[in-house]
């Protein structure tokens, strides 16, 4: 669908529009001056604030703005789950989409498989697979660090975690791409939901006639006030423990990887004193923070002086966020070593992210792991470098020439 050019961001702002996708840091600069809290008819509707101290109040008030609907692309435009296509129906996605009461037992149910002790388990196989992958990388000759990289590492850990067959990682890929980053697409994104379902339904069914030690297992286990979780709730948080930790974790991943190699300076002090990295993962995030979430006003109120109804949908952009200057000291630059660094990433307030330890790891044994095998990677003379846009932003190919330490 043709869509009209963007004229004023103030009023008629478009979250999928390429060059936004691209570069909509210019765009947050500009509103956060001009216009704080920006509004939109398009994808249904919706009103976007930019600046830190907003986005973070919307998120803690649950009172007033609710997380039943967190999609970006609007119900109007694109009928069905809150990013496009279907699931069936009375399935949500669980923690993310619901409010207390449930979201504190649903959330409850999922954190002990992201605590520290459940990822510092998952961090040898990591390292093993990102060692593999840049095994398969250096074979070729060349590589992508988006594509032959960044997209093959957290599937493939969910898919751990999920005890489902890690052959599968590339339709577990396709899946979760049509559903999030072509969720706009109805004809890409409702049967990418369908085949999902399907999928998990035939799991739970599995685990409950063979029960292992993996979350779906666990969920199928667990009890709320003395009863069984429903399959529906289980479907739905298997369902977002797929299509959450892949491909925000990859597009972060993917973006530290495309800023390393278009930074020499920061990859090589990286390189020379790889104590740093943790630190450079924290900036990294903040900078290219990869997730927009939505809340839908539940009575009228207001967002720092713009009034907002009942019914109206607010994005809130932690990209957007993590880039003013009221927030921090030169918002624009990435500082690899910044010392204060309250990014939100991660989200803020009771849905902040449950996978934020997992995600954290990954991105930190991918940019080791590469960072020691080859450290003189460069974006390739020739790449072309795309990014997704809407609900995740991210890049989705990334080509680089390689550099090869010595002994490897």
């Amino acid at each position: 669908m043709d869509r009209a050019p963007v004229t004023d961001w103030a009023t008629d702002y478009d979250v999928l529009d390429s060059a936004y996708v691209r570069d909509p840091y210019p765009v947050w600069d500009e509103l956060r001056v001009g216009c704080p809290v920006a509004h939109t008819d398009r994808w249904g509707g919706s009103f976007m604030p930019t600046r830190y101290a907003d986005v973070t109040a919307v998120a803690h008030d649950i009172e007033h703005f609710s997380s039943r609907d967190v999609g970006v692309v609007g119900a109007d435009e694109v009928a069905g789950s809150p990013s496009g296509g279907s699931l069936p129906v009375g399935v949500g996605l669980p923690p993310i989409d619901v409010d207390p009461p449930v979201h504190t037992w649903a959330r409850r149910l999922i954190l002990p498989w992201f605590s520290h002790t459940r990822v510092d388990g998952y961090e040898a196989m990591t390292r093993e697979l990102c060692d593999s992958l840049i095994d398969d990388i250096v074979d070729a000759g060349h590589g992508d660090a988006a594509v032959d990289y960044a997209q093959r590492i957290p599937v493939r850990v969910i898919s751990w975690m999920l005890g489902i067959p890690s052959e599968l990682s590339d339709t577990f890929t396709g899946w979760v791409q049509d559903t999030l980053e072509f969720g706009h697409d109805p004809e890409r994104s409702g049967p990418a939901w369908e085949a999902m379902a399907i999928y998990f339904i035939g799991a739970i069914a599995q685990r409950r006639a063979d029960p292992g030690d993996d979350l779906i297992s666990d969920l199928i286990r667990a009890e709320v006030d003395g009863d069984p979780v429903s399959e529906t709730h289980i479907l739905g948080t298997v369902a977002l423990t797929l299509v959450a930790g892949v491909d925000t974790t990859w597009s972060g991943i993917g973006a530290a990887m495309w800023h390393l190699a278009t930074h020499d300076d920061d990859r090589r002090r990286l390189v020379e004193d790889p104590s740093l990295i943790p630190a450079a993962i924290e900036e990294l995030l903040r900078a290219y923070s990869p997730v927009t979430m939505a809340r839908v006003v539940t009575a009228d109120t207001e967002i720092a002086g713009c009034p907002v109804r009942e019914g109206d949908k607010v994005l809130l952009s932690f990209a957007a966020a993590n880039r003013d200057p009221e927030a921090f000291d030169r918002a624009d630059e990435v500082i690899i070593d910044r010392a204060l660094n309250r990014h939100l990433a991660f989200g803020v307030g009771i849905h902040r992210c449950a996978g934020s330890n997992l995600a954290r790891m990954e991105m930190r044994v991918a940019v080791e792991t590469w960072l020691r095998r080859l450290p003189d990677f460069r974006l390739a003379d020739d790449a072309v470098v795309t990014w997704a846009g809407g609900q995740v932003r991210g890049p989705r190919t990334v080509p680089v020439t390689l550099g090869i330490a010595s002994g490897e």
